[in-house]
């Protein structure tokens, strides 16, 4: 009889039987992974294994050096915008990441904290509460405004819920514009609460310690200690039962509710919480701006803090601090035609590749390109000489100074593209509006062409992408800078449903 004890069969592989106390779904876990494919996925992954507490402290610390290394007032006004947009998405995303709260009145939230404190501490009334009590009594009544707008909502979901709170965002703005002359009801005659479309100004600074706070880098240390509380608050809270019920929530509510979880009181908290965060950016939004208008509050602000909460990552706070930060400064960069420029190739040459496979594929498209517009060029150029005699636009765009023949990359563009003489110097935007018309319908005859015809379609499809935006969207960056986020946002959807760093929704069907 043999002493040597016959090696027991691994689970995990596919020739193992079934094993007692072991789950066979689980068990063979590893050979569902999917292996990360390509630079950018390996490194999101790399990313994504550093702990969260290490990649909020780096930030913090980044963040609160800027004002000790430059004294640009540009650099530090963008720096301490860009903050603010940080809390806005990290309150945000206490609903719609981690309790799964289509919260889109969000916006109102930090629009009420504004001017309740420019009320306290302000001319408007004559109060000019000290920081020490109206900070914290901001923040408590929009937490206490939170729970009272989410109760009514607290049996809706999806849809409903979206519409129903999209309405309280309108009521506000609606509310501050015609603030002005408030009649309570008929009784003691017309009130001015939040000064109309011209808001409230004069609003006091922050003071500590009989010291106010007017410059922009006091405010960015102010707002990196806020988040700074707010990231260790919602971190304990994302970690405790409560943060677990969240997600549990968020993933499936049906079992949550089946599971003897308070469903409603989970919502109510949720969106209370995420209240108070928009309250203190509200309170630093009065201060530093040291005033309130209604424009900063409407739906172009809502849109884009549920943005940079998409495109970092929905759930992960490391990822909508990361999604802010690209957004508000992608935003920034946009303002001027050079800057856009070099973003709005950097993107494409980005997107290709990412997407083109194998190697030869990416240097036969990116030939192509090329080759298609030098023969573009010279064919507009011997039909049509007026076609190719033009000048690109630099700067702002506002006179023929600013249409440049000189300098590589005016020479590069020229010859690869056209440009017709004086034809957008002088705003006249038929070439370009049809040539715009041309390339949505290239870019939807792209998405249903298969194999080498896609390959073939994308070279032209470029090509006149580049041309829309050299000719047309170029010159007008407020309309330019959404749409170009929307691309952004688009494409990272269609790559990466989830975001940046965001987890996949697992959802049972």
């Amino acid at each position: 009889m043999s002493d040597v004890t016959p090696p027991r069969p691994n689970p995990a592989s596919p020739d193992a039987g079934p094993q007692i106390g072991v789950d066979e779904w689980v068990a063979r876990s590893d050979d569902r992974l999917v292996v990360p494919r390509g630079v950018p996925e390996r490194a999101r992954q790399s990313i994504a294994r550093v702990p969260q507490g290490a990649l909020l402290a780096a930030f913090v610390a980044i963040v609160a050096l800027i004002p000790v290394l430059t004294s640009d007032q540009y650099v530090l006004r963008v720096t301490a915008d860009t903050m603010l947009y940080v809390l806005l998405a990290a309150g945000l995303n206490v609903a719609v990441g981690w309790a799964g709260i289509l919260d889109l009145g969000y916006i109102a939230f930090y629009g009420f904290a504004a001017y309740l404190f420019a009320e306290l501490s302000s001319p408007h009334y004559g109060l000019h509460w000290p920081t020490w009590a109206s900070v914290p009594v901001v923040i408590i009544g929009t937490i206490i405004l939170g729970f009272l707008l989410a109760l009514p909502t607290r049996r809706l979901s999806g849809d409903y819920l979206a519409i129903v709170t999209l309405f309280f965002g309108v009521m506000f703005v609606t509310f501050v514009n015609q603030g002005y002359h408030w009649d309570w009801l008929g009784f003691g005659g017309a009130h001015d609460i939040t000064g109309g479309t011209t808001g409230i100004t004069q609003v006091d600074p922050w003071r500590f310690f009989g010291h106010q706070l007017t410059e922009v880098r006091d405010y960015i240390w102010i707002e990196v200690g806020g988040f700074l509380i707010v990231a260790l608050a919602l971190a304990f809270a994302n970690h405790s039962r409560t943060g677990r019920a969240w997600r549990s929530l968020r993933d499936d509510s049906l079992a949550a509710e089946v599971m003897s979880m308070p469903v409603n009181r989970l919502m109510l908290l949720a969106v209370a919480v995420g209240a108070g965060v928009a309250g203190l950016a509200g309170t630093i939004n009065g201060a530093y701006y040291q005033g309130v208008f209604p424009t900063s509050f409407g739906f172009a602000t809502l849109i884009t803090v549920y943005s940079m909460v998409v495109l970092g990552g929905a759930g992960s706070l490391p990822g909508v601090v990361v999604g802010a930060v690209l957004v508000n400064v992608l935003l920034e960069v946009l303002r001027t035609p050079d800057h856009a420029r070099w973003i709005f190739y950097i993107a494409i040459l980005g997107g290709l590749l990412v997407k083109l496979r194998p190697w030869r594929v990416l240097a036969a498209v990116l030939g192509g390109v090329v080759v298609f517009g030098l023969v573009v060029h010279a064919i507009v150029g011997a039909v049509w000489p007026r076609g190719t005699a033009g000048g690109i636009c630099t700067g702002t765009c506002t006179d023929l100074a600013d249409f440049v023949t000189h300098g590589w990359e005016a020479v590069a563009l020229r010859y690869w593209l056209v440009f017709p003489k004086n034809t957008y110097e002088i705003a006249d935007y038929n070439i370009g509006n049809i040539a715009f018309v041309t390339l949505i319908a290239m870019v939807l005859t792209l998405t249903l062409a298969k194999g080498w015809w896609r390959y073939a379609l994308l070279v032209p499809t470029i090509w006149l992408a580049a041309f829309v935006w050299e000719t047309r969207l170029i010159e007008e960056s407020p309309t330019t800078r959404p749409m170009f986020l929307g691309v952004v946002l688009i494409v990272l959807m269609a790559v990466r449903p989830a975001g940046l760093f965001g987890t996949p929704r697992v959802e049972v069907v």
